[in-house]
């Protein structure tokens, strides 16, 4: 007797949360030399699939969900959603970076890496704070506290995710750019400047690592 299983397959990253990509790439990267081990992985973790079940598997069904998975899986060059829901609450992403909070710059700064890790969530949740106004384009968002708490973040589509992760790719690249045309004519680079430079160099060779990895 033949027994059915129900197979979700996601099409987008807004369906696949931190908590299950975060666990799905310790595995691939447990498992990046063994072909037939990371499409297991992608099935486990995305699909909620038995790994163990893949092979009863018909061949079409098999092909369908591997097409589908990797139809999206390197779409990850997504944009900044500056407002996101959790729990019922709107959250709007930082207003206005160059006017930070110094205690929220502080904070953000004592990550030594720029990447979706197990730190990530607690970057978000520094990032992203309930609305307290909007008007039009314009809105606030509640004053930083120095609460961080990454829980309810695991729980958000990675869409979200790789839209504020690229907004800051994106923000470096122009930021390292900026910099270095600013000391073409000069011979000597002060200290300082060199050191926002290798941490920018540091950063930006960090997001195109996690790019590879993808």
């Amino acid at each position: 007797m033949k027994q059915q299983v129900k197979i979700e397959v996601p099409t987008k990253w807004s369906a696949v949360t931190l908590k299950k990509y975060l666990a799905l790439r310790k595995d691939l990267e447990a498992y990046k030399d063994e072909e037939d081990a990371i499409i297991a992985c992608l099935f486990h973790h995305l699909c909620d699939f038995p790994a163990n079940y893949i092979g009863k598997l018909d061949l079409d069904t098999y092909i369908n969900i591997k097409r589908d998975i990797t139809n999206f899986f390197n779409d990850t060059n997504l944009p900044l959603q500056k407002f996101i829901m959790i729990d019922g609450v709107e959250f709007g992403f930082e207003p206005n970076l160059s006017s930070m909070s110094y205690g929220a710059y502080v904070d953000i700064s004592g990550y030594e890496t720029l990447q979706i890790d197990s730190k990530w969530a607690e970057i978000m949740s520094i990032l992203y704070r309930p609305v307290t106004n909007k008007t039009g384009k314009l809105y606030e968002i509640e004053a930083y506290s120095g609460k961080i708490d990454g829980k309810p973040f695991m729980e958000l589509g990675m869409d979200v995710h790789f839209g504020t992760l690229f907004f800051f790719k994106t923000l470096l690249l122009d930021l390292q750019k900026d910099i270095q045309k600013s000391l073409m004519a000069s011979m000597e680079v002060p200290p300082s400047i060199k050191s926002v430079l290798e941490r920018n160099g540091n950063l930006i060779r960090d997001l195109s690592n996690l790019h590879k990895t993808i």
